[in-house]
């Protein structure tokens, strides 16, 4: 069967199930919901045409206290910047779950998270190519009031493969006031967590090259096979406040992380929090050292992750905000972040007539401080030194923004932000120097009438310290210069929506990222069509990113729910 043959049959299937509106009912409280996703993209090749679609079909069976899905996946023809093993087709995933009052039991694809992730996150982000979820079993069991309970462990998902090897783990959360009923009558609530991880891998035959001051010869590692992690934490809630602190520790584990050396890891969290109406304030501090933690220690890039480390960093989503996104640097990080909000009133002179919301945020992330070991410096050692409070030279990333969000008349909402960024490329393996840019965008929002709305945004990327280069590699992430965007959006409720946009880079590129697309939607169903093209670059989400490369065709997304 040809390329074009399957693409075509794969369609047709997609759009045969249009008359399907709602959950099917199978009587005596047994539902089948579900969902389909296609996404697909159609370039020009010479006088051919490439098509290519990542496309993802979801089905849960819901009775009683059974629970059961699947989830069957299509990448055979991966759309672009997807890794070459992502390439196949079959299931994503599959499950039962079997619930009982306080006892439920799962076999199939796990996806659980321990506290924060420092330890344990398994989950699938599908933009991003990541399903790293257990094949094994779960336990949840809450012997009593303000206890939880949960043992996991199976073989971990390697894209259509699974990795040899075991992972395993077991989580208890305790909340105090479950138990102590004054803490509740003092609006308070205290609980705490701890977690265990583990990781079987068998020894490999790894040369490493020895190169101390003594002799220079190849020796073989004695790769440890099993792997543990522990974390501890606590949350403390009273009235407006709220504090998380979280701490883990991570045995010996050389890879291709870091450089197979013997290090132990660890990683710390502390959070701030407080609320009341009209204001918001956030601060947190994270340092990480050394807390890569695969099932496959000779993987890179973003597969085969047991943990994840939350990136403390806006996550923005305007377009030119997100072309330097930070990526989570595993080996490790300081990360402050800090937030305040304020809602002024009505009719007070900043609020004016509807009020106005003002939110600043700023963050900053370094090096950790690393003291080198004279006598080493090679794979098989402990590699280096690190104190704990100590926060190294190298600035990675900082982003110090202002958002305004102002309703200037009843039909009429604005929008402004200021984001002064500076981002070191070395985070994503380019050792350039520094992008110092300043970002300047403005959203309008114009309710015409009931049904039609109009949008538009207007946003300018100085860059500061641009010398004008002509020779760099858009696929790179030095400098490009100064960037313009602006995008006209018109809504017609309540199924249709179209959009024009303009990415244009004025300078190393001189180029042109279009976009004109049409959204339909009609009950159940979501297609949208577009023509244009789109930038290279990293898209991230939480600190994870994938290398996007520059495409240029038809763009068809289909999104339907059941």
């Amino acid at each position: 069967m040809t390329r074009n043959i399957k693409f075509a049959l794969l369609f047709i299937c997609t759009f045969s199930l249009i008359n399907l509106n709602a959950q099917i009912d199978l009587g005596k409280g047994a539902f089948i919901t579900g969902s389909l996703q296609s996404d697909n993209l159609i370039e020009k090749n010479g006088s051919d045409l490439d098509m290519m679609d990542n496309s993802y079909l979801n089905v849960n069976l819901s009775a009683g206290s059974i629970y059961a899905g699947v989830r069957l996946d299509f990448t055979e023809y991966p759309l672009p910047g997807y890794e070459n093993d992502f390439k196949g087709y079959g299931l994503g995933n599959i499950f039962l779950t079997w619930k009982k009052n306080n006892l439920e039991l799962t076999a199939g694809s796990i996806y659980d998270q321990f506290g924060s992730g420092f330890i344990l996150r398994t989950y699938e982000e599908r933009n991003l190519g990541i399903d790293n979820s257990l094949m094994g079993g779960r336990i949840k069991y809450q012997p009593f009031k303000g206890v939880d309970l949960k043992v996991l462990g199976g073989s971990q998902k390697n894209y259509y493969d699974y990795n040899k090897g075991f992972v395993g783990g077991a989580d208890v959360e305790l909340s105090l006031d479950q138990w102590i009923n004054k803490l509740q009558e003092n609006n308070t609530y205290w609980s705490f967590g701890a977690s265990y991880v583990t990781k079987y891998e068998k020894d490999e035959v790894l040369l490493v090259y020895d190169n101390s001051p003594e002799y220079e010869w190849y020796k073989r590692m004695n790769l440890p096979e099993y792997v543990g992690a522990f974390d501890v934490r606590t949350k403390y809630q009273k009235g407006n406040i709220s504090v998380l602190g979280e701490y883990a520790l991570k045995a010996n584990d050389p890879s291709a992380d870091n450089g197979y050396i013997y290090h132990w890891g660890n990683a710390a969290l502390l959070s701030l929090t407080y609320s009341q109406k009209g204001m918001t304030a956030l601060v947190q501090a994270k340092r990480s050292d050394n807390m890569a933690f695969r099932s496959k220690r000779s993987v890179q890039g973003t597969s085969s992750f047991i943990n994840h480390l939350p990136a403390f960093t806006q996550q923005h989503t305007y377009a030119l905000a997100t072309i330097y996104p930070y990526a989570t640097q595993p080996n490790g990080e300081w990360a402050f972040q800090g937030e305040f909000s304020y809602n002024f009133k009505k009719n007070t002179p900043l609020g004016g007539k509807y009020g106005t919301k003002v939110r600043v945020n700023a963050s900053h992330i370094r090096d950790i401080d690393r003291e080198e070991k004279p006598e080493t410096g090679y794979m098989g050692t402990n590699e280096y030194k690190s104190s704990f409070f100590k926060v190294g030279d190298e600035v990675y990333y900082q982003d110090i923004n202002v958002d305004i969000d102002k309703r200037i008349t009843k039909d009429f909402k604005l929008n402004l932000m200021y984001m002064n960024q500076r981002y070191n490329p070395i985070i994503v393996g380019h050792p350039e120097d520094m992008i110092t840019s300043n970002i300047f965008i403005a959203e309008g929002k114009y309710q015409v009438n009931k049904k039609m709305t109009l949008r538009a945004e207007a946003q300018y990327l100085y860059a500061s310290d641009y010398k004008g280069s002509k020779d760099i590699d858009p696929h790179d992430r030095s400098n490009q210069g100064d960037w313009i965007f602006g995008l006209v959006e018109l809504s017609l409720a309540p199924g249709w929506m179209f959009a024009v946009q303009d990415n244009y880079n004025l300078g190393s590129l001189k180029e042109h990222y279009y976009m004109l697309s049409a959204v339909w939607n009609i009950k159940s169903h979501r297609i949208q069509l577009g023509y244009g093209k789109t930038r290279a670059g990293y898209d991230c989400s939480g600190g994870v990113c994938r290398l996007v490369p520059e495409t240029e065709g038809v763009r068809i997304n289909y999104n339907f729910t059941f």
